[in-house]
């Protein structure tokens, strides 16, 4: 090989990266511009009280803004990571879906007429529905290496593929209101006659069956990690919780059992506040940002969550028996403010010895290498101040060396004292 082949070559090389980083955050400008105009004909519907409002209008908002960018910045630093580009395509086709529904929302509702192409738009709001779960997939299978876990999971890719094809295929011409998203707008390009309840119940029973494949998957991975892969699967598990948590409560729960409207309100504000939860937890694992973090934000959120639940126990706890009492003495349902302000202070009181407890709980239960690590350092610690023999503290330093840090092979050297002067002058 000659060296201007050489040098060809490595400017060929070179110019990959930029290439890719311009596609990259050329598709995330373009999933911005496009969220950015949705909001213009939302904030016009607003001027029509009578207009039907497109429900997931802040759900796809921060999705598109929180997935392009990360997606973006995985694919210009990775560019041979499949994982970038999916999450970049994910928060694209977000904001088609979003650009498509405001536009045709506004030009066959709200002012009929005064743009074109709306009924185009309604039919491409119609079937982006199985690319967004197709897209939702991918990246959670590939995750974080950009690779199957073995082949035998070819079979998920392939299903996911019929899933999108067929999808957008019988959404492109089945007839009805659009799954009620947009309001009375039906499929302009619909076939009359051509049930859709097929498709509506393929859609929801297929879609359930490939995301709980994916997270499969994902736990497949996380029982044979280790290292650094292991690290980030925490990453990306701890996002999937708190998301499946803030829905749970935004959503599941208020159907099941009836609930406050306080709590309906916290609960879509934690749905809303997770929704960035898992781009951005696979933007640090994949650049490996703050990577070991994870082990003390799983902590700290074991200690605190259980912490808040038996702090608020207590508090209900006390602020209904205390009720009950008042009223079987005095027959008064109203609790006294004092009542209120003696139970804050006890919450007040119990905050640290609880916070203690469970912190050594949740030691000795999830961390038992560490909580025997830092409880043999203690002991070491206390034998220190007291042993003077040197001989038997080398010996016990070596023992603490393999019961902590576990290393192949732990010796002690021990520098010899110098020699006297006057025996080096001799």
């Amino acid at each position: 090989m000659t060296t201007g082949t050489r040098k060809q070559g490595r400017a060929a090389g070179e110019k990959s990266p930029h290439a890719a980083a311009w596609l990259a955050w050329s598709l995330c400008a373009l999933a911005l511009a496009l969220t950015a105009l949705s909001l213009l004909p939302l904030a016009l519907a607003y001027s029509h009280p009578d207009t039907h409002i497109y429900a997931p209008w802040l759900d796809n908002t921060l999705t598109a803004i929180s997935f392009a960018p990360v997606g973006a910045l995985i694919a210009s630093r990775h560019p041979a990571n499949p994982v970038g580009w999916l999450l970049c395509l994910y928060g694209v086709v977000i904001s088609v879906s979003h650009f498509s529904a405001q536009y045709a929302i506004y030009a066959l509702l709200a002012q009929p007429g005064s743009l074109p192409a709306g009924e185009a738009l309604a039919w491409v709001a119609s079937w982006l529905l199985p690319v967004i779960i197709g897209l939702q997939v991918s990246p959670v299978l590939l995750f974080p290496t950009g690779r199957l876990p073995s082949r035998r999971w070819r079979w998920l890719v392939w299903l996911t593929v019929a899933f999108v094809l067929s999808g957008v295929a019988f959404g492109a011409i089945s007839p009805g209101s659009l799954m009620g998203v947009l309001g009375p707008i039906r499929n302009p390009f619909g076939i009359e006659g051509l049930s859709n309840v097929y498709y509506e119940a393929n859609l929801y029973a297929m879609s359930t069956v490939l995301l709980v494949a994916a997270a499969l998957s994902v736990f497949v991975r996380l029982l044979r990690a280790v290292g650094v892969e292991r690290q980030q699967l925490k990453w990306f598990a701890y996002a999937a919780a708190a998301t499946a948590g803030g829905t749970i409560l935004a959503y599941l729960v208020p159907g099941v059992i009836e609930t406050p409207l306080w709590f309906e309100r916290i609960g879509f504000a934690l749905n809303i506040a997770f929704i960035p939860a898992i781009p951005v937890a696979i933007g640090m694992a994949i650049l490996r940002y703050r990577l070991y973090d994870i082990d003390l934000l799983i902590n700290r959120t074991l200690v605190y969550g259980s912490l808040t639940a038996l702090l608020t126990l207590v508090y209900l706890g006390g602020v209904t028996a205390t009720q009950t009492v008042l009223q079987a003495l005095t027959g008064q349902a109203k609790l006294p403010q004092a009542s209120i302000v003696a139970s804050t202070l006890v919450i007040a009181a119990l905050f640290n010895p609880l916070r203690r407890r469970v912190q050594a709980f949740v030691d000795r239960r999830f961390y038992r290498r560490r909580y025997d690590a830092v409880k043999t350092l203690e002991a070491f610690n206390a034998r220190l101040r007291e042993e003077t023999d040197l001989i038997s503290l080398s010996d016990d330093l070596v023992g603490v060396a393999r019961g902590t840090v576990q290393p192949v092979h732990a010796s002690l050297w021990l520098r010899p004292e110098p020699a006297p002067k006057a025996d080096r002058a001799g």
